[in-house]
């Protein structure tokens, strides 16, 4: 948990023994249950049933998807961003109960939150399950990206913690363990290079969302692969660094590795520096921030060999061929609105890209072009991070291709 004074802003970093058993199942809420993070979710409960409960389940707009995890989960409590009759019906046949994600997050038979659901969805329940003390496992890049500081401010006072799901942060927080807070030189956080690393930069004007979809490593959500490919996901991630662990973005370094094994590193201030390696399979941080502060009995994933995983190799992103992570590093850097503008202003261009309206160049000149024209708001509150993030949209959305590039 939350240390006494801590600044960090994680759950408490002196984890790690086994599971002893003997405890009820943990009772997990998972947000965004249809998309990749919670499908992935659900599985790793599927594998431990002794120790994992799914309580509660919340979606979007993919109520088929929904309906079939009630009636195969029978959870207590659902909620979706739409529904219609078959969704009813399977709600109706489990006894399940609809229940809004914000109130779902604080009910007393959720033990964990598991915040998956994509953009700013998520960021009031994330909130609200901070302030009423409840530990959040955070999969959701845009909250912290949009309200990091607003993030931090309801876990200290609320006495919650945030466990960090991405397998970049998970690695970070697992180097932490056992050490003092204070101790942090720099973070690298790793990259694959995405879909188009092996492209020559005069070949990216014209490839197709479906090559922007063919990530070399991982098998995500449409949104995330496309943000892989123009560096924008690595981009958002120094963002999360910076608030999970309370650093100075000038203390986030991203680092290319391709072989996608070493998935981040933490230098310490007397130069020592510790990596958490294993295979690409986002089940093992899964499971990592769901037992905190246990380690389960049995992998989710397949055990790293690293004799079979061979050369491991490192390098530095070009920023001038990913100038979408340094815009997202530029946004950190001025805080404010200036990040929740740049998430917003990614997820239109994103969009956009994907029904054919731009190219793929266009996406950082959109971002840019919005980022340009935002007038910040210093300390923001909740109502000005909406606000930020509605007038990016809708700048984003009319932004002629190749707008400030």
């Amino acid at each position: 948990m939350l240390r006494e004074g801590s600044s960090r802003g994680i759950a408490d970093t002196g984890a790690g023994a086994g599971y002893d058993g003997g405890m009820a199942p943990k009772r997990i809420a998972v947000l965004g249950s249809t998309g990749s993070i919670g499908r992935q979710t659900i599985d790793v409960t599927r594998q431990l049933p002794e120790f994992f409960e799914i309580t509660a389940l919340a979606a979007g707009r993919n109520t088929a998807r929904l309906a079939e995890q009630v009636a195969d989960l029978r959870p207590r409590y659902v909620y979706a961003a739409q529904r219609d009759a078959a969704l009813d019906d399977a709600i109706e046949a489990a006894g399940s109960t609809w229940l809004p994600m914000d109130e779902m997050a604080v009910a007393d038979d959720v033990d964990i939150v598991l915040a998956g659901t994509g953009g700013a969805a998520g960021l009031l329940p994330t909130i609200a399950a901070l302030e009423a003390g409840k530990p959040v496992a955070i999969a959701n890049k845009e909250a912290l990206v949009m309200a990091g500081h607003l993030i931090r401010r309801a876990m200290v006072a609320g006495g919650g913690d945030l466990r960090p799901v991405d397998s970049e942060h998970s690695a970070i927080w697992q180097c932490l363990w056992g050490e003092e807070e204070h101790g942090i030189r720099r973070i690298m956080l790793t990259a694959s290079g995405g879909a188009f690393r092996d492209l020559d930069p005069g070949q990216l004007a014209a490839v197709t969302p479906a090559q922007a979809l063919k990530h070399p490593t991982w098998n995500m959500g449409d949104k995330i692969t496309v943000d892989c490919a123009t560096l924008m996901n690595k981009g958002m991630e120094t963002i999360e660094a910076m608030w999970l662990f309370d650093v100075p973005m000038e203390a986030v370094q991203v680092v290319l590795h391709r072989e996608s094994i070493v998935h981040s590193l933490v230098e310490f201030s007397d130069g020592s520096v510790k990596a958490q390696l294993g295979v690409p399979d986002m089940r093992l941080p899964i499971q990592c921030a769901l037992a905190y502060p246990e380690r389960m009995p049995e992998p989710p994933a397949p055990a790293l060999d690293l004799a079979v995983a061979g050369q491991l190799t490192f390098g530095e992103p070009d920023i001038s061929r990913f100038p979408c992570l340094g815009l997202a590093m530029q946004s950190g850097r001025l805080g404010g609105t200036y990040p929740a503008a740049m998430a917003a202003a990614d997820e239109v261009a994103v969009e956009r890209f994907m029904a054919g309206e731009v190219g793929f160049l266009d996406i950082p000149g959109i971002i840019e072009g919005v980022m340009e024209r935002h007038e910040s708001t210093p300390d923001p509150d909740l109502e000005a991070v909406f606000a930020a993030d509605q007038w990016a949209r809708t700048a984003a959305e009319v932004a002629p291709a190749g707008a400030g590039a």
